[in-house]
C-alpha cells in the first residue's frame, strides 16, 4: 500500500524529524547527542566565517548548545566517531557496520596504488602510532618526508596516516583546531566494537540508515556510499524486499515524480501529520519557529544539495567556492526558516577582533514580509540567539537593505533569548479531520532509531 501525502506534510515530516520544527526540542549536551543521532550523519566542515557548519546545524536544533559540544561527545565521551571521505560523525555503537566499509577502502584503486608506492611510510606510521600513542601530521617536517601530490596531504606521512584512518586501523583521538590527531583504533574504540559485522547485515543497516537520514528517499542509487558497486537491480531488489517485509513504506508526495520510501517506524508520525496533529514528541522546549526564526547552516540536510527546491521551492546554493564575481548573494548565506517555510536568506560573518556579528546582506522571497511585525520580531529573536551563540557583543546590520528589519536586527546582541514552551498546531488543511490536540504520540523516530542502533 502506498501512502499519498501533500507536499506540506512531507515538509513538516522532514523538518520535524530533523528537530527543526515546530521548534528546538532538545537541550544541552545530552540533547546534542539526541540531535546528532536524529541527523544520522553530522557532516563536518572546517570553514569558519561565523562558526563551523556542523556547530550551526546543532545550534538550530538544540537549546543551550555551545560550540564544539559535538567534539566533547565525540572525542571526550566517545559516544561518536568521525570518518570518511565524506567526513561525518556517526554513533560509536554503529562502528562494526562502518568497519565493513572501512575494509572496502583496501579495494579502491587509489589506495591500492598508494600501498604499492608508499608501503614503507604506512609501516612507519603504524610503528609511530604504537610508540607515541597519538600523532598528528604536523609532527613531521616537510623536509624529512617524501612529497606526494594529493589534496589529502603533501607528505607521505600525512597520506599514510589518512590511509590508516580510512581502513579502520586508526581513529581520530581528538582535533587541534580542526587538524586530526590520530591514535590506534584499539586505544579509542570499546573492545566490543572493534569487529566487522556480517557484510550483508552491514549493507542492509547502512542503506536503511540512508533512508532514515533523508526521511523520504527515492533510493534509486547509493552512489559511492557503500564503497562497492551496487547495481540498480540489486538496489531495486533490496527496496522491494524491505517493502514486502514492512521495514520500509512507499510514499508518494504530491508534485514529486518519483515514489519515495520511508522507514516503517516513521509511518505513525506521517499519519499524525496527515490527521492535522503535531506529534507530542516534537513539542519544543522554547519558542516555536513562528515566534523565533531559525537560521540553517549551508550544509543543513534539509536545505543543502538541492533539497530546498524540492521541499520549499527555494533556490539555494552554497557560494563559498564560487568566484566572487559570479556570486548572487554571499559566501556564507544562511536560509531563514520561519514557521515551516524558507522565506529568505542572509549573509554574515563574525568580526572576532571587535566581537561584531556583521550582516552583509539580507534577501527575502517576498519583499512585503519586511513590513510584517510578527516576522520582524521573529527575526530579531533569532538574531539575538545567534549572537549569543557566537558570543558577539554587537550586531552591525548596516548591510540589511530593508529599513524596518535593519532597525530590529541592529539591536541584536549577545543576551539570553527567552521563550515559553509551545507546540505549533498544524493548519486545518493538513487533514480532513481538522486540527485537534494529539491524544497520544507513537514515539519519535529517534527512539526507534536508537533501538535499531543498539
Amino acid at each position: 500500500m502506498t501512502l499519498e501525502i501533500p507536499l506540506e506534510v512531507a515538509r513538516w515530516f522532514i523538518l520535524g524529524k530533523q528537530g527543526l520544527w515546530p521548534g528546538r526540542r532538545w537541550q544541552g549536551l545530552d540533547g546534542a547527542e539526541l540531535a546528532m543521532r536524529a541527523i544520522e550523519q553530522l557532516q563536518l566542515d572546517p570553514l569558519v566565517l561565523l562558526a563551523r557548519a556542523h556547530d550551526l546545524i546543532l545550534h538550530a536544533r538544540v537549546l543551550d548548545y555551545h560550540q564544539d559540544d559535538w567534539a566533547k561527545l565525540t572525542y571526550e565521551q566517545r559516544r561518536f566517531f568521525d570518518w570518511g571521505g565524506w567526513l561525518a560523525v556517526r554513533p560509536m555503537d554503529e562502528l562494526p557496520h562502518w568497519r565493513v566499509l572501512m575494509r572496502r577502502e583496501l579495494d579502491q584503486p587509489n589506495w591500492i596504488a598508494f600501498q604499492k608506492e608508499h608501503g614503507p611510510a604506512i609501516a612507519e606510521m603504524r610503528e609511530v602510532l604504537a610508540e607515541r600513542g597519538t600523532v598528528s601530521n604536523r609532527e613531521f617536517a616537510a623536509g624529512t618526508r617524501v612529497r606526494v601530490d594529493n589534496y589529502r596531504g603533501r607528505k607521505d606521512s600525512a597520506l599514510a596516516l589518512h590511509f590508516l584512518w580510512r581502513i579502520g586501523d586508526a581513529m581520530i583521538h581528538h582535533r587541534e583546531g580542526f587538524e586530526r590527531v590520530y591514535a590506534l583504533t584499539e586505544s579509542i574504540a570499546p573492545p566490543d566494537m572493534i569487529h566487522e559485522s556480517d557484510p550483508e547485515i552491514a549493507d542492509d543497516y547502512l542503506m536503511t540508515k540512508l533512508v532514515g537520514a533523508d526521511g523520504l528517499a527515492p533510493m534509486r542509487t547509493v552512489g559511492n556510499f557503500m564503497r562497492r558497486k551496487v547495481s540498480p537491480s540489486e538496489l531495486a531488489d533490496w527496496r522491494r524486499s524491505k517493502l514486502e517485509g514492512r521495514e520500509l513504506i512507499e510514499v508518494r508526495v504530491e508534485g514529486w515524480r518519483a515514489a519515495q520510501v520511508a522507514v516503517a517506524t516513521d509511518e505513525p508520525l506521517i499519519r499524525e501529520l496527515l490527521d492535522g496533529r503535531t506529534p507530542d514528541a516534537w513539542c519544543p522546549l522554547g519558542p516555536t519557529t513562528d515566534d523565533e526564526a531559525t537560521f540553517l547552516a549551508p550544509l543543513d540536510p534539509v536545505s543543502a544539495r538541492g533539497r530546498s527546491k524540492q521541499l520549499f521551492d527555494f533556490e539555494y546554493v552554497w557560494e563559498i567556492y564560487k568566484p566572487v564575481e559570479i556570486r548572487r548573494f554571499g559566501p556564507y548565506t544562511m536560509p531563514i526558516l520561519w514557521g515551516d517555510r524558507l522565506v529568505g536568506r542572509f549573509d554574515a560573518r563574525l568580526d572576532r577582533s571587535t566581537g561584531t556579528l556583521v550582516i552583509n546582506g539580507l534577501w527575502l522571497e517576498d519583499d512585503a514580509l519586511a513590513r510584517d511585525e510578527a516576522f520582524a520580531g521573529a527575526m530579531g529573536r533569532g538574531m539575538d540567539r545567534l549572537a549569543t551563540f557566537l558570543e558577539a557583543r554587537q550586531t552591525d546590520a548596516r548591510g540589511v537593505p530593508q529599513r524596518s528589519l535593519r532597525a530590529v536586527l541592529g539591536q541584536s546582541s549577545a543576551r539570553v533569548v527567552k521563550g515559553g514552551v509551545g507546540a505549533r498546531r498544524l493548519p486545518s488543511k493538513a487533514g480532513s479531520g481538522g486540527v485537534r490536540p494529539a491524544k497520544s504520540h507513537p514515539g519519535s523516530y529517534l527512539a526507534d532509531n536508537q533501538a535499531r542502533s543498539s
